[in-house]
């Protein structure tokens, strides 16, 4: 059975599209890389497939998976990182499906963090505020706490954007890990190098599908230069499509 499948979906802001008419299948233990454009939908796309935002039309089948069970890390400017909070207490959060809004923790628990720290290479780093650290320590930060929360699917935006190349490295090695373990590994990027390089499979959309499978093969200079032209042609203020696709 297929881990996630899009169907006909669209996405969106106040009913004007940003995702048109998708449709495809994200295989269980795949690893894509969603490329594309400048605002050709990337993010728009996965933040539906993690259940923030609601399709506008079409659908997207989770395999029984209930949406926290997706683990999520957002772009960086997206997480404000003024709130008072240690680097060890960022990292247990992972864990709140197993101790509830009220549980405490137990001993075994604070003892995986901690390893999901000296994982990221962050030992010694627990009681630093989040605020403190560079944006590659808090890049393995949100690492540790995806490696808590043990899930089958991890949705990744743009998660090299503004750090070190060995930061780069180290976590590229925690998402092949990831993948041997037959996670479904779903990852917008924008470097072509680094997809043809680690990335198996990539989708490459400019508001609507330009090509879907083997990155050999979607990454090629025809499919290239269609996603640049569809991306600059796309209108903004269009209405959203009530045509219904098969």
């Amino acid at each position: 059975m297929p881990a996630i499948t899009l169907t006909d979906l669209t996405l969106g802001y106040e009913r004007h599209p940003a995702v048109h008419h998708l449709s495809g299948i994200f295989q269980p233990g795949s690893m894509t890389a969603v490329v594309g454009p400048n605002g050709s939908g990337k993010s728009t796309l996965v933040k539906g497939i993690v259940g923030i935002l609601r399709p506008l039309g079409g659908r997207i089948e989770r395999q029984n998976m209930k949406k926290h069970e997706i683990a999520y890390l957002p772009q960086q400017l997206e997480i404000d990182r003024s709130f008072p909070i240690t680097v060890l207490d960022t990292v247990i959060l992972g864990l709140w499906r197993q101790i509830g809004i009220f549980g405490g923790m137990k001993r075994e628990l604070w003892a995986k963090a901690e390893e999901a720290l000296r994982t990221v290479g962050l030992s010694g780093f627990e009681m630093r505020a989040i605020s403190d650290l560079s944006g590659g320590q808090f890049r393995r930060v949100m690492f540790a706490r995806m490696l808590l929360q043990d899930s089958p699917v991890v949705v990744l935006d743009e998660p090299f954007t503004s750090i070190d190349s060995q930061t780069t490295i180290d976590l590229l090695k925690m998402i092949k890990r990831w993948h041997a373990e037959k996670r479904t590994i779903i990852a917008v990027l924008h470097d072509f190098n680094q997809v043809r390089d680690h990335f198996p499979e990539t989708l490459l959309i400019a508001r609507e599908l330009i090509g879907w499978g083997p990155t050999a093969e979607i990454l090629c200079d025809e499919n290239l230069t269609l996603s640049r032209t569809m991306s600059a042609a796309w209108d903004d203020e269009a209405e959203i499509c009530a045509e219904e696709r098969v």
